[in-house]
Protein backbone atom coordinates (compact mmCIF):
# COMPACT_ATOMS: atom_id res chain seq x y z
CA UNK A 1 0.00 0.00 0.00
CA UNK A 2 1.35 3.56 -0.84
CA UNK A 3 0.41 6.71 0.80
CA UNK A 4 -0.04 7.86 -2.51
CA UNK A 5 -3.48 6.25 -2.77
CA UNK A 6 -4.82 8.87 -0.04
CA UNK A 7 -4.43 11.44 -2.57
CA UNK A 8 -7.72 10.17 -3.98
CA UNK A 9 -10.12 12.21 -2.49
CA UNK A 10 -12.44 9.15 -2.22
CA UNK A 11 -10.13 7.01 0.07
CA UNK A 12 -9.14 10.44 1.98
CA UNK A 13 -12.45 11.03 2.82
CA UNK A 14 -12.78 7.29 3.63
CA UNK A 15 -9.50 7.63 6.38
CA UNK A 16 -9.85 10.81 7.43
CA UNK A 17 -13.87 10.07 8.59
CA UNK A 18 -12.57 6.96 10.56
CA UNK A 19 -9.92 9.01 12.62
CA UNK A 20 -11.10 12.49 12.77
CA UNK A 21 -13.12 11.39 15.85
CA UNK A 22 -10.59 10.29 17.70
CA UNK A 23 -8.15 12.91 16.45
CA UNK A 24 -10.67 15.75 17.75
CA UNK A 25 -11.81 13.95 21.84
CA UNK A 26 -7.32 13.55 21.71
CA UNK A 27 -7.23 17.13 20.79
CA UNK A 28 -9.92 18.85 23.56
CA UNK A 29 -8.18 16.37 26.34
CA UNK A 30 -4.54 17.58 25.66
CA UNK A 31 -5.13 20.88 24.86
CA UNK A 32 -7.39 21.36 27.99
CA UNK A 33 -5.34 19.29 30.53
CA UNK A 34 -2.20 21.12 29.12
CA UNK A 35 -3.41 25.09 29.41
CA UNK A 36 -5.27 24.36 32.55
CA UNK A 37 -2.01 22.29 34.00
CA UNK A 38 -0.23 24.82 32.58
CA UNK A 39 -1.94 27.51 34.52
CA UNK A 40 -2.23 25.94 38.01
CA UNK A 41 1.65 25.60 37.76
CA UNK A 42 3.58 28.13 40.73
CA UNK A 43 4.73 31.78 40.10
CA UNK A 44 8.35 31.77 38.53
CA UNK A 45 10.55 33.78 40.68
CA UNK A 46 11.68 36.20 38.10
CA UNK A 47 8.79 36.03 35.79
CA UNK A 48 5.97 35.56 38.33
CA UNK A 49 2.40 34.50 37.01
CA UNK A 50 3.01 35.79 33.88
CA UNK A 51 5.42 32.88 32.78
CA UNK A 52 1.90 30.98 32.58
CA UNK A 53 1.27 32.20 28.85
CA UNK A 54 4.19 30.28 27.72
CA UNK A 55 1.71 27.56 27.92
CA UNK A 56 -0.52 28.99 25.11
CA UNK A 57 2.60 31.47 23.55
CA UNK A 58 5.01 28.61 22.40
CA UNK A 59 2.40 26.05 21.25
CA UNK A 60 0.96 28.95 18.74
CA UNK A 61 4.18 30.19 17.74
CA UNK A 62 5.90 26.24 17.00
CA UNK A 63 2.25 25.22 14.93
CA UNK A 64 2.59 28.63 13.56
CA UNK A 65 5.82 27.77 11.72
CA UNK A 66 5.22 24.43 11.51
CA UNK A 67 1.92 24.84 9.47
CA UNK A 68 3.62 26.92 7.17
CA UNK A 69 6.43 24.19 6.81
CA UNK A 70 3.07 21.63 6.26
CA UNK A 71 1.55 23.86 3.41
CA UNK A 72 4.97 24.03 1.61
CA UNK A 73 5.08 20.64 1.64
CA UNK A 74 1.50 20.14 0.21
CA UNK A 75 2.02 22.81 -2.14
CA UNK A 76 5.77 21.17 -3.43
CA UNK A 77 3.10 17.56 -3.94
CA UNK A 78 0.96 19.66 -6.12
CA UNK A 79 3.02 21.31 -8.28
CA UNK A 80 5.57 18.17 -8.97
CA UNK A 81 2.56 15.48 -8.75
CA UNK A 82 -0.80 17.32 -9.02
CA UNK A 83 -2.43 15.92 -6.33
CA UNK A 84 -5.72 17.63 -5.79
CA UNK A 85 -5.90 16.69 -2.03
CA UNK A 86 -2.47 18.34 -1.23
CA UNK A 87 -2.86 21.58 -2.50
CA UNK A 88 -6.68 21.52 -0.85
CA UNK A 89 -4.83 20.88 2.66
CA UNK A 90 -2.74 23.66 2.10
CA UNK A 91 -5.52 26.06 1.11
CA UNK A 92 -7.27 24.27 4.61
CA UNK A 93 -4.05 24.46 6.74
CA UNK A 94 -3.95 28.41 5.94
CA UNK A 95 -6.73 30.18 8.20
CA UNK A 96 -5.68 28.08 10.97
CA UNK A 97 -2.02 28.94 10.99
CA UNK A 98 -3.00 32.72 10.29
CA UNK A 99 -5.14 32.29 13.34
CA UNK A 100 -1.93 30.75 15.60
CA UNK A 101 0.61 33.41 14.36
CA UNK A 102 -1.96 35.81 15.30
CA UNK A 103 -2.22 34.26 18.59
CA UNK A 104 1.71 33.85 18.92
CA UNK A 105 1.74 37.94 18.33
CA UNK A 106 -0.86 39.02 20.94
CA UNK A 107 0.36 36.78 23.56
CA UNK A 108 3.86 37.58 22.75
CA UNK A 109 2.80 41.67 23.17
CA UNK A 110 1.02 40.79 26.42
CA UNK A 111 4.02 38.81 28.01
CA UNK A 112 6.12 41.52 26.32
CA UNK A 113 4.81 44.40 28.11
CA UNK A 114 5.51 43.73 31.37
CA UNK A 115 8.81 41.99 31.09
CA UNK A 116 10.32 44.15 28.47
CA UNK A 117 8.42 47.88 29.35
CA UNK A 118 6.57 47.94 25.37
CA UNK A 119 3.98 45.98 23.70
CA UNK A 120 5.76 45.86 20.47
CA UNK A 121 9.61 46.05 19.59
CA UNK A 122 10.94 45.24 16.24
CA UNK A 123 13.14 42.23 17.44
CA UNK A 124 14.38 40.45 14.15
CA UNK A 125 12.18 37.23 14.99
CA UNK A 126 9.43 39.72 16.47
CA UNK A 127 9.74 41.53 12.79
CA UNK A 128 10.17 38.10 11.11
CA UNK A 129 6.86 36.09 12.40
CA UNK A 130 4.73 39.46 12.01
CA UNK A 131 5.79 39.04 7.81
CA UNK A 132 4.82 35.36 8.32
CA UNK A 133 1.14 36.12 9.50
CA UNK A 134 0.75 38.61 6.64
CA UNK A 135 2.11 36.21 4.52
CA UNK A 136 -0.80 33.74 5.35
CA UNK A 137 -3.23 36.37 4.44
CA UNK A 138 -1.33 37.22 0.83
CA UNK A 139 -1.77 33.30 0.70
CA UNK A 140 -5.36 33.12 1.59
CA UNK A 141 -6.24 36.44 -0.36
CA UNK A 142 -4.76 35.11 -3.89
CA UNK A 143 -6.57 31.88 -3.04
CA UNK A 144 -9.95 33.83 -3.14
CA UNK A 145 -8.98 36.38 -5.90
CA UNK A 146 -8.69 33.20 -8.22
CA UNK A 147 -11.62 31.67 -9.73
CA UNK A 148 -9.22 28.75 -11.21
CA UNK A 149 -8.76 26.33 -8.36
CA UNK A 150 -5.66 25.00 -10.25
CA UNK A 151 -3.73 28.28 -11.39
CA UNK A 152 -4.54 29.41 -7.47
CA UNK A 153 -2.89 26.25 -6.04
CA UNK A 154 -0.13 26.92 -8.43
CA UNK A 155 0.74 30.73 -7.64
CA UNK A 156 -0.12 29.80 -3.97
CA UNK A 157 2.14 27.42 -4.04
CA UNK A 158 4.81 29.87 -5.34
CA UNK A 159 3.87 32.07 -2.94
CA UNK A 160 4.31 29.42 0.07
CA UNK A 161 8.01 28.83 -1.63
CA UNK A 162 8.85 32.54 -0.74
CA UNK A 163 7.16 32.62 2.48
CA UNK A 164 9.39 29.81 4.12
CA UNK A 165 12.38 32.38 4.24
CA UNK A 166 10.20 34.16 6.82
CA UNK A 167 9.30 30.50 8.37
CA UNK A 168 12.70 29.72 8.59
CA UNK A 169 13.75 33.57 9.98
CA UNK A 170 10.82 33.74 12.65
CA UNK A 171 12.27 29.96 13.87
CA UNK A 172 16.33 30.56 13.42
CA UNK A 173 16.17 34.90 14.21
CA UNK A 174 17.52 34.76 17.48
CA UNK A 175 20.51 32.36 16.24
CA UNK A 176 21.24 34.59 13.39
CA UNK A 177 21.00 37.74 15.15
CA UNK A 178 22.66 38.11 18.14
CA UNK A 179 20.90 41.57 19.19
CA UNK A 180 17.23 41.70 20.39
CA UNK A 181 15.04 41.50 23.06
CA UNK A 182 13.54 37.52 22.29
CA UNK A 183 14.64 35.31 25.06
CA UNK A 184 16.23 32.47 23.44
CA UNK A 185 14.11 28.82 22.85
CA UNK A 186 11.98 28.13 25.55
CA UNK A 187 12.87 24.32 25.08
CA UNK A 188 16.97 23.35 25.15
CA UNK A 189 18.97 20.77 25.61
CA UNK A 190 21.55 22.82 26.62
CA UNK A 191 23.05 21.95 30.28
CA UNK A 192 21.74 24.84 32.82
CA UNK A 193 19.11 26.35 29.95
CA UNK A 194 16.25 23.62 30.20
CA UNK A 195 12.82 25.18 31.80
CA UNK A 196 12.12 23.06 34.88
CA UNK A 197 10.14 20.28 34.97
CA UNK A 198 6.70 21.85 36.51
CA UNK A 199 6.94 23.83 33.97
CA UNK A 200 8.25 22.13 30.64
CA UNK A 201 5.30 18.77 31.24
CA UNK A 202 2.71 20.69 30.88
CA UNK A 203 3.77 22.32 28.23
CA UNK A 204 4.59 19.50 25.83
CA UNK A 205 1.12 18.07 27.32
CA UNK A 206 -0.19 21.89 25.65
CA UNK A 207 1.97 21.46 22.58
CA UNK A 208 0.46 17.95 21.70
CA UNK A 209 -2.72 19.36 22.58
CA UNK A 210 -2.42 22.34 19.84
CA UNK A 211 -0.93 19.80 17.32
CA UNK A 212 -4.01 17.43 17.65
CA UNK A 213 -5.46 20.61 17.61
CA UNK A 214 -4.64 21.42 14.18
CA UNK A 215 -5.03 18.09 13.08
CA UNK A 216 -8.49 17.96 13.77
CA UNK A 217 -9.46 21.39 11.83
CA UNK A 218 -6.88 20.26 8.68
CA UNK A 219 -9.13 17.30 8.45
CA UNK A 220 -12.21 19.09 8.70
CA UNK A 221 -11.82 21.69 6.31
CA UNK A 222 -9.57 19.57 3.84
CA UNK A 223 -12.99 17.69 4.12
CA UNK A 224 -14.99 20.99 3.41
CA UNK A 225 -12.74 21.98 0.66
CA UNK A 226 -13.26 17.95 -0.93
CA UNK A 227 -17.26 18.48 -0.92
CA UNK A 228 -17.02 21.61 -2.17
CA UNK A 229 -15.33 20.87 -5.45
CA UNK A 230 -17.18 17.92 -5.83
CA UNK A 231 -20.64 20.33 -5.75
CA UNK A 232 -18.64 23.44 -7.91
CA UNK A 233 -18.00 20.41 -10.82
CA UNK A 234 -21.35 19.14 -10.72
CA UNK A 235 -22.60 22.74 -10.80
CA UNK A 236 -20.14 23.00 -13.75
CA UNK A 237 -22.01 19.81 -15.32
CA UNK A 238 -25.31 20.90 -15.13
CA UNK A 239 -24.37 24.04 -16.41
CA UNK A 240 -23.05 22.35 -19.71
CA UNK A 241 -26.37 20.10 -19.78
Amino acid sequence: MSIWEYANPVKFMRLSGAILPWVAAAAAICTVGGLVWGFLTPQDYRQGSTVKIVFLHVPAAMMAINIWVMMLIASLIWLIRRHHVSALAAKAAAPVGAVMTLIALATGAIWGQPMWGTWWEWDPRLTSFLVLFLFYVGYIALWSAIDDADSAADLTGVLCLVGSVFALLSRYAVLFWNQGLHQGASLSVAPGERMSAVYRYPLYLSMLGFFLLFLALLLVRTRTEIRRRRLAALQAREMRT
